[in-house]
């Protein structure tokens, strides 16, 4: 794996604009999972990854529905793992065969199915909650995105 990355982020836009660098250098078959308290600024982040995959819509949490699609120059499956009961529960949603897709796949909560996670994915987690700057840090295997995300 490589080196993480860690960004700081003292603003929403900021976040947006990390999850933005790096949505814009995704492609088919990438999961990104996403790890941080309530509040952390999770939805944020995944409103710049959507915006930088393409997508015109502005994201939403899909805590009660479980996942939500968003069409950008790949789909983007964005799935918020903080409500289910069980790992077949997702697996009933579809989970697995997002994964393996040719859009990519953004996980919340991604603690709660780490097993099911492939091990090419790249682990978001952010620091920090109500006022205080976030720490941003992106782990990722070597191959897993395209140079222009350096």
């Amino acid at each position: 794996m490589a080196a993480p990355a860690d960004i700081t982020s003292a603003s929403p836009e900021a976040t947006e604009a990390a999850g933005e660098r790096l949505g814009r250098a995704l492609g088919p078959g990438a999961v990104v999972a996403l790890t941080g308290e309530l509040g952390a600024g999770k939805t944020c982040f995944i409103q710049g990854l959507v915006r930088g995959l393409g997508a015109t819509v502005r994201a939403t949490s899909p805590t009660f529905v479980l996942v939500n699609q968003y069409t950008g120059r790949v789909p983007v499956y964005h799935v918020d793992a903080y409500r289910t009961g069980s790992m077949t529960e997702l697996m009933d949603l579809g989970l697995l065969e997002m994964l393996g897709g040719a859009g990519v796949t953004v996980i919340e909560w991604a603690d709660k199915l780490a097993p099911l996670l492939p091990p090419d994915a790249i682990h978001v987690t952010i620091e920090g909650v109500g006022d205080q700057t976030r720490t941003i840090t992106i782990r990722m295997s070597a191959g897993t995105v395209s140079e222009s995300a350096h």
